[in-house]
């Protein structure tokens, strides 16, 4: 755990109440069945895109904000049905490979155990957040606690960057945005969040996470940090 990101908990204004997950890359490690969905479903159409390619192109993205992407690189219009190809190949695929991110088990029980209240707040649509948490046995524990950019757009609503998601997270658990903190792992979930006027840990496994922090995250490595951060803020 940084020194950094422990003297930033320590220093929060607002006494924390709530946490409030990404899934994708944060929760559930399904960002690489993604990029292979995505990068294999491009293919077939004429964009020989690698999976590491789809990841740094869409992550975060919402699926129906990524066609005009594809569009203006193939210079054509997408079949009418593609999105919904693509999300009925996501879910049959999740729902057989989606597993946890090391240390995300240990981050949800912390929290309960610390007495904060929690949501998850996804880009994802309803289908696929569905056959993720099936396959991570998650189903019963997220239950009531799950919103998807599906719903907040069904209301009016904007997925992130936009802040409505988290928000959304705030109102529902009754608690005020400054008492909230989100942990992401895209810039797109970290702009929504910083947006949102949310302290937000910016998740980085794999570098040192200045990407995120240039947008207003506060770096961390893994998951295995997040209960003595939280403690942290609560100390």
């Amino acid at each position: 755990m940084s020194a950094r990101a422990h003297a930033m908990m320590c220093a929060r204004r607002e006494r924390l109440r709530l946490v409030i997950f990404d899934c994708d890359g944060v929760l559930i490690d399904s960002e690489p069945v993604a990029d292979r969905v995505v990068a294999e479903e491009l293919a077939a159409l004429g964009w020989p895109i690698t999976p590491s390619e789809a990841h740094s192109r869409f992550l975060g993205m919402r699926m129906e904000d990524m066609p005009p992407l594809i569009e203006d690189f193939l210079g054509r219009p997408l079949p009418d049905d593609w999105a919904l190809r693509v999300v009925e190949h996501l879910v049959v695929a999740m729902s057989r490979e989606a597993v946890m991110v090391p240390g995300a088990m240990d981050a949800l029980a912390a929290t309960e155990a610390l007495g904060l209240d929690w949501r998850i707040a996804s880009n994802s649509g309803l289908r696929e957040l569905a056959a993720k948490f099936l396959a991570t046995g998650l189903t019963e524990r997220v239950a009531d606690r799950v919103l998807s950019a599906t719903d907040i757009a069904a209301r009016g609503g904007r997925g992130k960057p936009a802040p409505d998601i988290f928000l959304a997270a705030a109102e529902q658990a009754g608690c005020d945005p400054l008492a909230s903190l989100v942990i992401e792992d895209s810039p797109l979930g970290v702009r929504g969040a910083v947006a949102a006027g949310m302290q937000c840990l910016g998740l980085d496994a794999t570098g040192d996470g200045a990407h995120l922090a240039a947008l207003g995250a506060v770096p961390i490595r893994s998951m295995h940090d997040v209960p003595a951060l939280l403690q942290a803020a609560l100390s």
